[in-house]
This record gives structure tokens, sequence and C-alpha cells, in this order.
């Protein structure tokens, strides 16, 4: 009996020092100002290589999301906009896929690679916050945070800002520091460069300016050369598209306001409601597994101690108080004025601006004076992370299967559009020898198939003053085209007359499109087709 009791009290002490030798491996790694950096890009890269996998997995039965596809068609062709956004989600797709291929995958592992892009320079706004250990501690929090893994599965102009917008809290606080010229031309280079995502970046913009102001070394600040410098690099940086912005009839500010302009303060209020409520259940996820990492011991051990154990109200030199500071204010503006914003100026807001706006939520919190991030918790919340990610992967295939068998009629989820096209490619290729050149309807049906076409045709919205400017109604009667118009849309009459007066001798077809996977049956799908061949050339003289 004596033997037997030893030998489990001995097997325990054992995993007990393997797990502190582990623990103490990674806090060295974590915090060493040689491998640091190398040790947070290697967990960025691991992050999403293996989120790209579940993310594979998890979306096998289902076409990419439309934003997935029009920044693809954007990307097609260069411009310095494209009617509803500044070019750089576009560029950056159109770089991407002149490297990967045109699959799906590649679409998961574009988003992963902005979201590790996002850790790496999170981890570095961290580190001029708090030190080593605290700032690896953000990036698995963020790591935890859904937008940074299955919500960060769509590519797009608000996913790329979390690539685009920490870089200008990072410019940001080494110019606050600094105050030099020179890092003022990089804040502005850094605005800049945001801007060229979205203009919902000047929200944080805005929360950076207005902490500038706010904070008590302010005057250091103005006085120096750095924000002026700034302001100047920013403007003439952004010449180019302002000049396109003239040209085009600030086609994006009409796009936005015939697309979010509401006047009803009732649904306005209702939208913020979850706007709000969407934005605090997602960081709800991180700072609870951030929380039982840190709290762990304690629940284990003593429970009474739960609230008390990692808290002190000593000096505490692992954050810089000043920096901290900023980020506290830059955080709470962004996350106070979208909202109240949109209740005065009567905004469609949707859930989805909120993605870029919380990334500085997990180093605010760690960066609390009082709180106290022991060795123990950064190996904890690494095993969470572990443990979540590997689940995930394993179980994402029948999650995935389970979700098609209970909603087999989705249309907007599990609609075929990538059959459609290869269907659509097929039926012009049989009336035409050229390439299939113009794809016209509305944005939501078009754009899968400009990315799903082994042709690639460029999109054609007749009718919105916001067209991607990728083609021209003469264009598409010159080369000919194929209209694609879903039966039950209320604008297809228009788009009809649009059809009878361009292309009254187009072929008018039903197609109707079906997949299955894994042996179950998604929605058959019927789509009102126009075939217009491109007109044949006049007889030279």
């Amino acid at each position: 009996m004596a033997t037997a009791s030893i030998l489990p009290a001995a097997a325990r002490a054992k995993r007990k020092l393997s797990i502190s030798r582990l623990a103490a491996w990674l806090v060295a790694r974590a915090t060493d100002p040689v491998t640091g950096l190398w040790f947070v890009t290697g967990f960025a890269l691991a992050h999403a290589v293996l989120w790209t996998l579940i993310l594979v997995n998890l979306k096998s039965a289902q076409d990419i999301h439309m934003d997935v596809a029009e920044a693809f068609a954007w990307g097609q062709k260069f411009q310095l906009g494209y009617g509803k956004h500044p070019p750089l989600s576009g560029w950056v797709a159109g770089l991407w896929f002149r490297i990967f291929p045109v699959t799906d995958w590649a679409t998961y592992a574009l988003a992963m690679a902005v979201i590790a892009v996002s850790l790496v320079v999170c981890w570095l706004i961290a580190f001029r916050v708090v030190d080593r250990r605290r700032a690896f501690f953000v990036v698995v929090m963020l790591a935890l945070y859904p937008i940074f893994n299955f919500k960060g599965y769509k590519y797009n102009a608000d996913l790329l800002q979390l690539a685009t917008l920490p870089p200008v809290v990072l410019a940001y606080l080494y110019a606050f520091e600094k105050r030099t010229a020179i890092s003022g031309v990089w804040l502005g280079l850094a605005g800049a460069l945001a801007l060229m995502t979205k203009y919902w970046v000047l929200t944080m913009i805005g929360a950076i300016g207005l902490a500038a102001l706010i904070h008590p070394e302010r005057m250091r600040f103005l006085a120096s050369p750095a924000p002026w410098v700034a302001i100047a690099t920013l403007i003439v940086a952004m010449i180019p598209h302002i000049v396109w912005l003239s040209e085009s009839h600030f086609a994006p500010l009409t796009y936005a306001g015939d697309v979010y302009s509401i006047d009803n303060r009732a649904v306005s209020l209702f939208l913020v409601k979850g706007y709000v409520a969407h934005n605090i259940g997602l960081l709800a996820a991180c700072i609870l597994l951030a929380a039982l990492a840190l709290g762990w011991g304690a629940l284990v051990r003593r429970p009474s101690t739960l609230f008390t154990r990692n808290w002190s109200l000593g000096p505490n030199p692992g954050v810089n108080l000043s920096q901290a500071l900023n980020v506290w204010m830059i955080q709470i503006i962004v996350a106070i004025g979208p909202p109240l914003g949109a209740l005065f100026f009567e905004i469609y807001i949707k859930t989805d601006w909120g993605i870029s706006l919380f990334f500085l939520t997990p180093v605010a919190l760690v960066a609390i004076p009082w709180l106290r991030i022991p060795r123990m918790a950064l190996f904890r919340i690494c095993a969470i992370w572990l443990v979540i990610t590997i689940a995930m992967l394993f179980a994402s295939p029948t999650i995935a299967e389970r979700e098609l068998a209970a909603n087999p009629n989705s249309v907007a989820t599990y609609g075929a559009r990538a059959e459609l096209a290869r269907e659509l490619t097929e039926a012009w290729h049989r009336k035409a020898v050229s390439r299939w050149a113009v794809v016209a309807g509305t944005t939501e049906v078009i754009m899968p198939l400009v990315f799903y076409s082994p042709d690639h045709p460029a999109p054609f919205t007749p009718g919105e003053a916001w067209g991607a400017g990728l083609t021209n109604e003469a264009e598409a009667k010159r080369l000919g085209f194929i209209g694609v118009f879903d039966p039950n849309d209320g604008r297809l009459p228009a788009f009809e007359s649009w059809i009878d007066k361009n292309a009254p001798h187009a072929e008018r077809l039903i197609m109707t499109t079906r997949r299955f996977v894994h042996g179950h049956p998604g929605p058959a799908v019927s789509w009102k087709v126009y075939i217009a061949p491109p007109a044949p050339e006049a007889p030279k003289s």
C-alpha cells in the first residue's frame, strides 16, 4: 500500500516538474531580447497555418464570401479606388493571387496572413507599453479573440484594417516618445496606408488625435515637429487618391450615403445595441480565457484568493504609464465614439465595423499597473490556445457536415455559385471564341462568378453610381457579356430593361445549380441568365 501511494505522488511530482520546466522555457523564449521577436513571429505563423486548415474544413461546403470575391475582382486591375472603398484591399488581393492559386484555401490563407501580421505588430505595440512577458500574454489573448480566428475568415477591407491600423498606433507611440521629424514621417505614412484601406479608419486616427490633445504630456508632443510633419506627410501621400476621388465624383461617399444612411431613430438604436452586444460578446471570450489562465492556481488551491492573488498596489516597473495612458484613451474613444456617432447621425452601423477597433483591449487590460502576470499564467494561456486550436482542427470537418445537414436550404450560405461560374464559362465558350470578358448583374451575385470562372470576367453593375470601374457599358457591349440575376430580386425589372436596351438579341436561359458535400445536398438555386456574345466586327473598307 505504501509503495502504491508513493508512485502516484512521484508521478505527479515529475509531471509538475516537467510543466515547470516547459513554462520556464516558454517564458525565457518570449522574454529574451534576442529571440523574443522571432518567437512571436513563429507563434503568429503557427496560428495562421492552423487556422487556415480549420477554416478550409469549416467552409468546405460553402463558396467564399462575396466580400472576398469582390476584393479578388478589384485586384485584377490596379486602380486608385474601386467605387466603394479606397484601393488597398484590392491591391493586396491582386498581389496575393499573382503568387497563390485562385482557390478557396488561398483566400483563407490570405485572411490568416493579415491576422499574423496584426499579431506581430500588436506585440510591438505592447512592447512599448508593458514588459516582454506581458506583451506575449497580449499576443496570445488576441489569438483567442474570435476576430483573430474563426471570425477572421473573410478577407475584406474591414479585416485588412487589422494589418494597417496597428502600425498607425505603433507609429504614434513611437512619435509621442521620440518627437522627431522622422517619427512624424512614419506616422503620416502609416496614417495614409490605413486611409487607403477604408475611410472608417478615421475613427482610430481621430481617437489618436484626441489622445494626443488630452494626454498630460501633450505640450511636449505638440511643441515638437512630429505631429505637424505627420499631418503634412499624410496629406501629400493621399493626393493621388484625392485626385481620383474628385475624378470619380466622390463615388465612395455616394455609396456610403446611399447604403448606410437611415432616417429612423428606433432602427438606429436597435443597430447600435446589436453592435455593442456583438463586440462585447467577442471580447468577453478572450478576456474570460485570460482570466482563467491568471486565476487557475487560486481556483484549484485557494478559491478565496481568486480575486486578490494577481493584484498588488505596489509599483510596477513592467508598465510604461505614459504610453499606457495613450492606449487607454485611444481604446475608450474608439469604443464609445462610433456607437454614439451612429445614434447622433442616424447611420446604419454594422457589427463588422468593430472588427478593427478593439485590438488594443488586451494591452489596455494587461497594462493595468496593479495586475500581476505570473510565469505560469503565460504557460496556461498558451496551453488554452493550443487545446482550443487543436480541438477545432479535429472537430471542424464534423461541424461543417452537421451545419449543412441542419440548414440544407440556406441559399445565402450554400448556394452553388462556383458550379454556376463553371457552367456559364462553358456556355460562353460554346458561343464565342474569345474568353468571357464581362459579367453583369448585382454585386452579390456576380462577384463570386468573377472568382470561380477560369476566365475571371470583369464585373459590371448597371445603374450603380459606385461601380468598381473595372469595365463599362461600352466595353460590355463590344466584348459581349453574360448577365446573371436572382429571379426573386426586386431589381430584376430594371435589369431586364437594361438588357432589352443594350442586348435585345441576348439568349435568355434559366440555370439551376446544386452542390452535394459528403452526401448531403445543398439547396437548388435558379438563376436568370442572359448571354450576349460580342457583336461581329464591321468589315474593313
